[in-house]
């Protein structure tokens, strides 16, 4: 299947807008322009003065201009829309990025709400008060207050916890006066959740939260324990506003590097914003239009025109959050691009930045065209250059336009490659924002996701059940029913929770008594031990809000389901006594899985076009992969990263272009830094880092010289004056990493070696094919093509999309070389030729001169053509099928 050309956000952008919108508000482009058109113009004035002043003389050259001229109006226009779409493309790839990851980020937090309004619901001593209200005592009351403000002191993203009774009046709270509202609660909330079986979220004003305009409210009805009959609700009030605020300072601790040019917006379903990273810009209550299904990337909004994505949730275990909601960024059209792709190439290091290049036909096929049309036109003006080698000496007209050409040819090769240069930067950047932008929604999920496995595991060890039990068990009771009672609670968690392999109980001698999952897993694990290094931390634990994780590591509680970690809390007696602990095996392998393909898929649709795969992956501060995305990444393997991604401080990311494991990559690492107190000064410390490795092609092994050719200019050549007795042009040209000529005289022309045909030709040494000479379009012969690399060094040269073909003439026989790159064309005094160091018993050498060049620190070689094409010559056989072959 052919690949697109461009991604959809780019052909939008072009189909939808003008170029001429976006060139005003990007200054690297505005120049860009600039020197194109000045060069444009450059080249029909040449070509101009050419027809008026010399036609004769320039005939030959005339038609080299006009196919010069035609090339450079296309590839002007090519070159600047290029450029802006994919400025725009990446700007608005990583707007939807970031809106993307605002939502995932806020729905996942509220799924985890979704299950704890389910349990907390169920809490036998809240439903043994909600269905006793008239004999409950201020004790009893009090009681009951200091067991939600416990759960809340654990699960920090709830403002307050009520229980409202069967007619809205709030009965019990985690308010600091602890009153009862004299009013009964009005909201439809109360009647809902007293007919669902579920939960029910709802958000807006509400006379529960009377001091706040908006509240986010998860409820659930709570049943008798003895008629199983509705006596009341539990409301979970989440700190809306401090997530939101959290997520806003997540973007500009992203962004500290740089000034916040963006806002961020949380819309509901009619578009209305209901939270904004900065109120003074656009406040709660606007009404904005949202990006839906790739709409026009430009809105305009109070006057001001801003480039716009938003994104709706992709759901997370069947929940979608609050139904239209979704992220939306918008950055004003002046700043979008201050900043976009100006300086990363400096800091890639040039021969992975060369190699990349090589590959650009995968990730940015117009990037790759353009290139294309850039070498084409330098070739066109090298080969005028050479078709009119020793013509200009007695016409000073002829020589002056050759001049311009020589002069407009260089400048257009140096604006070309800036250009080119500055489109690549484009290109780059955008990876490596991607990939960066993706590693830190990474850790910021897990950070996010554990943080609530710190809580489950506090919150459950305080369940009555479960102390009854172990103390039972320690008094030396009967305990078969208290067993089966827990297991059955343990279970029922379970299936609120999914993220666990396992829960289990256990007494202070490290005994598993009770565990969550029924049949043959509780005949195995019951009255196993746990590991006696988490038994010691679990009975040292310090009150209800301390915790302890395990190491990383298989777990021998649910073998073979690979490493992970185990969430533990000490169960206690009323009077404070550790009576054993609850062990949460988290399904780290299933979960990590989920997150790190969840994330790349919602990437998929917004990365470019063609672009390698891209791999993810959960590593230690060690390098040990946790778990990943790709099969070439096992968990337990050991990457070979830079020291300075695996030590990079907590929150903050790192991106490169590198090679790595034998291919061109963008490589990304994200430190975690944990979440609310979680890792933070709760006292647990477990560094997890965050990977994307984005390839793009295999290391080419000509990349290193590739940079060499780039950063060589020849200057400072002895040019003869125009009096001269004896001038010649020497044609100079690049193999590998040396500098050659050729007398200009003896060359018909270059082509591209991407024509060559590769064609057997016997024994014919260090040949590669065939290649066909056209003229007026047709087919007027062909030529032996000889591999001019191996013939010199005896190493054939590695083609790439800079390879050409140079076609000479000496006595009626034609052929091909293959070099690595054309250099240029230079008129020189035949004098100022040195001879090159005769070897003994060579009587002709195949370098016989040489030409000092950049005030003596290269050396070109000129080789001899008589002797080039005398070792070329095969034996007598072989030689009448060559000379068959040229034209």
């Amino acid at each position: 299947m052919p690949q697109k050309q461009l991604t959809a956000p780019v052909q939008q952008a072009q189909d939808l807008l003008q170029t001429d919108a976006f060139i005003p508000h990007m200054r690297q482009v505005a120049r860009c322009e600039s020197s194109l058109q000045e060069l444009s113009l450059m080249w029909r004035l040449i070509e101009s003065s050419a027809k008026m002043n010399c036609p004769q003389e320039a005939q030959a050259l005339l038609p080299m201009m006009a196919a010069t001229r035609a090339g450079f109006e296309q590839l002007e226009q090519d070159l600047v829309q290029s450029m802006v779409a994919q400025a725009v493309e990446g700007v608005g790839r990583g707007l939807h990025s970031q809106a993307q990851h605002l939502m995932d980020t806020l729905v996942r937090n509220l799924y985890e709400r979704t299950a704890d309004v389910g349990f907390l619901a169920t809490d036998v001593l809240l439903c043994r008060f909600m269905a006793d209200l008239d004999t409950q005592t201020d004790d009893d009351k009090a009681q009951i207050t200091e067991r939600l403000c416990a759960y809340r002191s654990k699960y920090t993203v709830y403002q307050q916890v009520l229980l409202l009774d069967c007619e809205g009046y709030v009965r019990a709270s985690t308010q600091e006066d602890g009153a009862v509202q004299s009013e009964p609660c009005r909201d439809l909330l109360i009647e809902q959740a007293l007919q669902s079986q579920s939960f029910v979220q709802a958000f807006g004003a509400t006379d529960l939260l009377p001091d706040q305009s908006l509240g986010l409210i998860y409820a659930h009805r709570m049943l008798s324990p003895v008629t199983q009959k509705p006596v009341g609700v539990l409301c979970l009030c989440f700190d809306f506003e401090g997530e939101m605020q959290g997520l806003w300072n997540g973007r500009r601790s992203d962004a500290a590097h740089e000034p916040e040019t963006s806002i961020a917006l949380l819309l509901d379903a009619q578009d209305r914003v209901l939270a904004s990273s900065d109120m003074h810009w656009i406040g709660v209550g606007v009404l904005v239009r949202s990006r839906k299904n790739g709409a026009n990337l430009l809105w305009i909004h109070s006057g001001r025109t801003y480039l716009v994505q938003s994104a709706l949730s992709a759901g997370y275990q069947g929940y979608m959050g609050p139904q239209g909601w979704r992220a939306q960024i918008m950055v004003p059209l002046e700043l979008a691009f201050g900043t976009h792709g100006h300086s990363d190439l400096q800091a890639v290091d040039a021969v992975v930045a060369q190699g990349l290049l090589s590959h650009a036909h995968r990730f940015c096929p117009p990037l790759h065209a353009i290139r294309s049309a850039a070498d084409t036109i330098r070739r066109v003006v090298w080969n005028g250059q050479v078709m009119t080698a020793g013509k200009q000496a007695d016409n000073t007209r002829l020589q002056a336009v050759l001049e311009q050409i020589g002069e407009t040819g260089a400048r257009t090769n140096e604006v070309f490659t800036q250009s080119i240069r500055s489109l690549y930067s484009t290109v780059l950047t955008t990876a490596l924002d991607d990939n960066s932008l993706l590693t830190r929604l990474l850790v910021d999920l897990l950070d996010r996701n554990l943080y609530e496995r710190a809580n489950d595991c506090r919150w459950w060890a305080l369940t009555l059940q479960l102390p009854a039990l172990l103390q039972a068990l320690k008094e030396g009771n009967a305990a078969e029913s208290a067993s089966a009672e827990v297991c059955e609670l343990l279970t029922a968690i379970h299936a609120l929770y999914t993220v666990y392999q396992q829960i289990m109980v256990y007494d202070v001698s490290g005994k598993i008594v009770a565990t969550s999952l029924q049949g043959e897993a509780e005949e195995v694990l019951t009255g196993r031990f746990v590991d006696q290094e988490s038994l010691l931390k679990v009975l040292g634990l310090k009150g209800t809000q301390a915790y302890h994780v395990s190491a990383w590591r298989p777990s021998a509680l649910h073998e073979g389901a690979g490493p992970t970690y185990v969430y533990h809390a000490a169960i206690r007696s009323p009077n404070g006594e550790v009576l054993g602990g609850i062990g949460l095996v988290f399904h780290a392998q299933r979960e990590f899985q989920a997150m790190l393909q969840g994330v790349l898929g919602s990437q998929i649709e917004h990365r470019v076009e063609g672009a390698g795969s891209r791999q993810a992956a959960y590593l230690n501060r060690a390098g040990v992969v946790m778990s990943s995305s790709s099969a070439q990444m096992l968990p337990g393997m050991v990457l070979d990263l830079p020291s300075d991604m695996l030590a990079l401080p907590a929150g903050q990311s790192l991106s490169r272009a590198m090679a790595y494991q034998g291919q061109y990559c963008v490589v990304a690492v994200t430190a975690g830094s944990g979440y609310r107190e979680f890792k933070r000064s709760d006292g647990y410390e477990e560094d997890v880092l965050a990977l994307s490795v984005q390839t793009f092609g295999p290391v080419q092994g000509d990349a290193q010289a590739a940079v060499w050719r780039r950063n060589i200019h020849v200057q400072s050549l002895p040019s003869a004056t125009s009096t001269a007795a004896a001038s010649m042009e020497m044609a100079t040209f690049f193999v590998g990493q040396s500098v050659l000529a050729l007398d200009a005289a003896c060359v018909l022309e270059a082509q591209s070696a991407a024509e060559i045909a590769p064609i057997s030709a016997g024994r014919l040494p260090h040949c590669v094919g065939t290649l066909a000479r056209r003229s007026q379009g047709a087919v007027a012969g062909y030529v032996w093509v000889f591999d001019l690399g191996a013939l010199l060094y005896g190493k054939p040269l590695i083609r790439s999309q800079q390879s050409q073909v140079i076609v000479l003439a000496h006595q009626g026989l034609k052929l091909g070389l293959l070099i690595s790159d054309l250099e240029g064309v230079a008129r020189l005094d035949a004098r100022q030729l040195r001879a090159a160091p005769a070897l003994a018993h060579s009587a002709d050498a195949l370098v016989d001169r040489l030409i000092q060049a950049n005030g003596g620190d290269l050396l070109i070689q000129c080789l001899n053509v008589a002797t080039l094409v005398q070792m070329l010559k095969a034996p007598a056989p072989v030689q009448v099928a060559m000379g068959a072959a040229t034209y």
